[in-house]
């Protein structure tokens, strides 16, 4: 999840996750130092740290246990699976094609599951990063932000601790690419074809646009789209 304009605390999030992932400085199962000792070796506030560790947990990555305290998850295998800094371009195919594989049922399922609230959140959104894209603001970040929001209305577990993963891929397949501007194209025109269908609750349809959506994607950074 590298990029300078994201807030302190998902940085913290960022170096903390790769602390328990990637340098494997705890183990599944271990109890995190306690809140004082963290944000000083981090040196962040304690206040920072924590919404550092609130997304954490709401990925999956850590668990709290009520009277004592935060602990790594003790399955962190999902998470193993990819160096989170080092996706190579055929792993990069591999991805994309894991998110062609349930992100549109992913769209489908917060059709029928999402509340009001949650459509209301994604759709706010949807507007931000069309917004960020014409105003060269950071679009990127926020377009993750409205992948994560659709995720979270699926109300599945599993896909929402999937993102950390898919939001590795995405960030890689950024820096590789120069074909920047016909990226911009397809967010802005495909989030409106998702919204649309979001906003009709119909799941068919917002299936297949998130279809197409990530089909465009796999076409313009040429992961192996023949393939696909």
């Amino acid at each position: 999840m590298p990029g300078d304009n994201r807030s302190l605390s998902e940085r913290t999030a960022t170096e903390l996750y790769n602390m328990i992932v990637l340098q494997k400085k705890f183990s599944a199962g271990d109890k995190l130092p306690n809140e004082t000792e963290l944000a000083q070796s981090l040196g962040v506030s304690r206040t920072t740290l924590r919404e550092a560790v609130h997304y954490l947990i709401a990925q999956g990555i850590l668990s709290v246990q009520r009277g004592r305290g935060t602990f790594i998850s003790d399955d962190l295998s999902m998470f193993n699976k990819y160096d989170m800094g080092a996706l190579s371009h055929a792993r990069l195919a591999d991805m994309y094609e894991i998110r062609l594989m349930f992100e549109p049922q992913c769209m489908m399922l917060a059709c029928i599951r999402a509340t009001d609230e949650e459509l209301d959140g994604i759709f706010a959104q949807a507007k931000l990063v069309e917004t960020l894209v014409r105003t060269d603001g950071n679009w990127p970040d926020e377009d993750q932000r409205f992948h994560e929001m659709i995720a979270a209305a699926s109300h599945n577990e599993f896909i929402i601790r999937m993102f950390p993963i898919i939001n590795a891929a995405v960030n890689e397949a950024m820096e590789m690419s120069d074909n920047i501007e016909a990226l911009k194209n397809i967010v802005i025109y495909d989030n409106r074809d998702m919204v649309g269908f979001l906003h009709l609750r119909d799941g068919a349809g917002a299936k297949s646009a998130m279809s197409i959506h990530i089909r465009h994607v796999i076409n313009t950074l040429g992961l192996n789209a023949g393939e696909l």
